[in-house]
């Protein structure tokens, strides 16, 4: 299944990534998200609203607050999607290591 590019463009920013390192967690209010950053809550709130697009947090309003849940699925379309590189790179450095230790004989 091939991976949604909002998924990709969401990952590509740092401070997404680290909301979603947070939320791993659990579930955190965006108050208390905002608290993690050096940033003003409207850039924070702009981060929320494009990994809720990407698919990658829900958002649930409990009276006046909004709380953000990981949502894993689309992370497990990119790890089968980065599957077959690893393996690439995986054998690539086996071959090397084999070599070096041809090298040490």
């Amino acid at each position: 299944m091939p991976v949604n590019d909002d998924v990709f463009a969401a990952l590509a920013n740092p401070a997404r990534r680290e909301v979603l390192r947070l939320l791993l967690d659990g579930p955190m209010a965006a108050g208390d998200l905002a608290e993690r950053f050096a940033m003003r809550r409207p850039s924070l709130s702009e981060h929320l609203r494009v990994l809720r697009e990407a698919g990658l947090v829900t958002e649930e309003r409990t009276g006046r607050n909004r709380v953000y849940s990981l949502e894993a699925g689309p992370l497990e379309e990119v790890a089968s999607w980065l599957s077959p590189f690893e393996e690439f790179w995986r054998t690539k450095l086996t071959a090397l290591r084999d070599l070096l230790d041809e090298e040490d004989l």
